[in-house]
């Protein structure tokens, strides 16, 4: 049994830090503990252990998903212009995929760098802007693909809005928030990388207006999951339980945006006005500190990063080993 099966926190247990970013939607944590935000004023912003920051790269639209590779290298998902980039510590970038078999690749959401530095990549519709799908409450378009020493391939399709892709400890699946069907979907992954059929880890549906947009794991296999339209934190504990941690939900709001979505209507007004008075759209969540036990919270609206810390430690990333 979990030891996060009853894990809560109030609001004001929530500490607000590194005031001045700009849509600081993911995370990359280091090991002496810098900090790396996506930034759509330039691509990302590198926040050091003493609190300064400072903007690095200028590649426009949305920058959003960040992976990073043991050499210090950054993939950005621009979810704005559909690209996916590769960027240095000094801000030097190169486009290192923008298509697919000799089509745009749509809107890119997030990478994720696996044990064999394999490259996966989340795509949460074909459609530019990516409103498009949310509004009719999520095409059937959104894919992942995998790219490995034979280039890049679809291994996963049809899925509802793909947000977050991240493997599991022993890299036995593919886990990705599948956001419009407001559940987590797994993949048995291959030797070759190739995916099994997709089925549903935890609830088939996580709740009202309880949209999954990033998350991560932790060192005992919970799965810390943002709901973003709810501004909150919930865990799916191995055995597929969920509650929630903390939310701060604007009632009113979201039952409009929910019915809109219901009619697929949404507009972006409806979505935007449900941000709650203390927390707005958290959209990803990272595990930090020298014992990993400092948890980040980003988002698409707040003008800085919500920090906590959690009982268990969180699960090292690629850049870590």
């Amino acid at each position: 049994m979990s030891s996060l099966k009853d894990f809560t926190l109030n609001l004001s247990e929530l500490q607000f830090v590194h005031e001045g970013l700009s849509r600081p939607e993911s995370i990359l944590a280091e090991k002496d503990g810098t900090l790396w935000t996506s930034d759509n004023r330039g691509g990302v912003t590198r926040i050091d252990p003493d609190g300064s920051m400072q903007t690095v790269g200028s590649i426009g639209g949305d920058p959003n998903g960040l992976a990073m590779d043991t050499a210090g290298n950054i993939y950005i998902a621009n979810i704005e212009d559909g690209n996916v980039y590769k960027m240095d510590r000094e801000g030097n970038t190169e486009v290192i995929l923008s298509e697919i078999d000799g089509q745009p690749l749509g809107a890119v959401n997030y990478v994720f760098i696996d044990s064999q530095d394999r490259l996966w990549i989340s795509v949460s519709t074909r459609a530019l802007p990516w409103f498009v799908s949310v509004a009719v409450g999520g095409l059937e378009d959104g894919y992942i693909i995998l790219v490995d020493e034979n280039g890049p391939r679809i291994v996963a399709d049809g899925i509802r809005f793909t947000n977050e892709i991240r493997l599991d400890a022993a890299e036995k699946y593919l886990y990705a928030a599948e956001t419009m069907g407001r559940r987590i979907l797994r993949y048995a992954v291959q030797p070759d990388g190739s995916l099994g059929a997709a089925e549903v880890f935890g609830p088939d549906n996580l709740g009202v207006g309880a949209f999954p947009d990033g998350f991560t794991f932790d060192a005992e296999g919970n799965i810390w999951v943002t709901l973003i339209i709810r501004n909150g934190v919930g865990i799916i504990t191995p055995d597929g339980d969920f509650h929630t941690v903390f939310e701060d939900v604007n009632e009113p709001a979201l039952a409009t945006a929910v019915d809109l979505v219901e009619q697929k209507a949404l507009t972006p007004e409806a979505m935007f006005a449900c941000v709650g008075p203390t927390l707005q759209f958290p959209a990803s969540l990272t595990f930090a500190g020298p014992d990993l036990r400092t948890v980040y919270v980003g988002s698409l609206a707040m003008p800085h990063l919500v920090k906590f810390q959690s009982p268990v430690p969180g699960l090292p990333m690629r850049h870590w080993q």
